[in-house]
């Protein structure tokens, strides 16, 4: 209704009543668009009101973009904030890819969309953008979630939602926000949908498939889920610890004896460990690590970060049972400090249609208040992957060789616990030629390792990370030449 009418008044000035012709085109298209927006519960005319025009600083694209809030939780008032960068190549033929950062409590803009798989990067003012050549919008619609209410742009009305959340909450609002935004965006109803994400993504993305899984079985209308992809995963309470504390002394990290007293004191099931164990965890990474990125153990480090902000670097992960991380250095430019300049723009932020409330407190990359406050985490997401596996999705899991976040021996730790069947054994796969990793393939999971890549994968191998994302979509086993 509302795009029917100003499509009227935008042209009345222009009316000339001897073109008849004219007239009646415009009362057709704006018939038309009145029709289309109360069949689809005004969807056009919501969809139209997200269009980015530009965002400050952006170079001239060919793809439109999308932005705003779907509220999840009416009476919270908890609703969820989004970017969708279309593909610019066909994207009515392209599936839908919903990417998730974790944290807890880490935003998707920040680091998905500005730093790793999104189509534009932050300049080193914040002044502006220059483009990613290797997005993956180049073969894929990309939605950008920020969730659960309270990260990046998404708020919460009711204050103890940020004091009181966690994996379920948080996999039900993001189901609620997936139903409502194809309402939206219904030309998306049936297009493939593959969730994607990384960190402790690795419990948003399985819970999320699940909760979709559930609905599906209900509704009449199914969200036509394909797949799921994570990287860098937090999978299992255990043997993420028993495969972290490995990584660190099989890559010369820590001593022999600091290895052996964390294997012999450390209950690696416990949510909150020994004070024995604490102390072994603070002087491994106080007195043995040294100044290193435990992001990227092989990366130089940023050395003009602000030390006062809270990024991801100085977090708690739920699966590591101390809460001891050093504010260590980022990344080289340290992007995270970029995106908080550049999101706290009014400018920016008008034109992503954000902080349209008026927040009380500054956008970050991270929350801190959600992070320490998680209060719901399974303590493994294994039981999960088998129900997706039975339902018959498509399920990779990725590992960047030189994070000890959580590395690549958590991974294959954890996902060894799935006893599955061996189809292709382990090999180098390719790109450009030169080696992107090893992989094998198993009954109803890929693994994949990318050679040389930190926590974020595509932020270090942007090319290697496309190739993976393009094989997973096509559900071909990665290159071997």
């Amino acid at each position: 209704m509302f795009l029917a009418l100003q499509l009227l008044h935008s042209h009345s000035s222009s009316f000339n009543m001897a073109n008849n012709t004219q007239i009646l085109n415009l009362i057709s298209m704006a018939l038309l668009l009145l029709f289309v927006s109360n069949s689809e519960g005004y969807s056009a005319a919501e969809e139209e009101a997200d269009r980015i025009s530009a965002l400050p600083g952006q170079p001239k694209v060919s793809f439109p973009q999308f932005s705003g809030y779907v509220t999840v939780n009416k009476v919270a008032g908890r609703a969820l904030f989004y970017w969708l960068t279309e593909s610019p190549n066909s994207p009515s033929s392209k599936p839908l890819v919903i990417w998730l950062n974790g944290g807890p409590g880490c935003s998707s803009v920040a680091y998905g969309a500005s730093e790793e798989i999104g189509p534009f990067r932050i300049n080193k003012s914040a002044s502006g953008l220059y483009l990613n050549k290797f997005s993956w919008n180049n073969v894929a619609n990309l939605l950008f979630l920020e969730t659960p209410a309270g990260v990046g742009f998404s708020y919460t009305n009711r204050s103890s939602d940020l004091l009181d959340t966690g994996d379920r909450r948080t996999a039900m609002d993001s189901l609620e926000f997936l139903i409502r935004w194809l309402d939206r965006f219904p030309r998306y109803k049936n297009r493939e949908v593959y969730i994607t994400g990384e960190s402790y993504a690795g419990h948003y993305v399985p819970q999320l498939a699940r909760q979709i899984m559930v609905y599906n079985k209900k509704s009449k209308h199914p969200i036509n889920l394909k797949g799921i992809m994570v990287g860098n995963a937090v999978t299992d309470n255990y043997y993420d610890n028993l495969g972290t504390v490995t990584y660190w002394w099989s890559h010369a990290m820590i001593s022999d004896k600091t290895y052996q007293q964390l294997i012999n004191t450390c209950d690696f099931r416990r949510q909150k460990e020994s004070n024995e164990c604490e102390s072994l965890y603070s002087y491994a990474m106080d007195q043995e690590f040294g100044n290193i990125d435990q992001y990227n153990i092989y990366a130089p480090p940023c050395n003009n970060s602000d030390g006062n902000r809270f990024t991801r670097h100085s977090m708690r992960l739920p699966h590591r049972p101390h809460s001891i991380f050093r504010q260590l250095s980022g990344y080289d430019p340290c992007t995270e400090k970029y995106a908080e300049i550049y999101y706290n723009r009014p400018d920016v932020q008008k034109a992503l249609h954000a902080n349209t409330t008026g927040i009380r407190y500054k956008w970050t990359a991270c929350s801190e208040v959600l992070n320490r406050n998680w209060n719901d985490t399974d303590g493994s997401v294994l039981p999960i992957y088998k129900e997706i596996i039975a339902g018959g999705l498509r399920v990779w899991v990725f590992s960047g060789d030189v994070d000890s976040v959580v590395p690549v021996t958590a991974t294959r730790y954890s996902l060894a616990q799935l006893k599955l069947s061996t189809k292709i054994p382990w090999y180098p796969w390719y790109v450009k030629k030169q080696v992107g990793g090893w992989t094998e393939v198993y009954e109803g999971l890929t693994f994949a390792t990318v050679r040389g890549a930190g926590h974020e994968v595509p932020l270090f191998k942007p090319r290697a990370a496309l190739q993976l994302f393009k094989s997973f979509l096509s559900g071909e086993p990665l290159p071997k030449a």
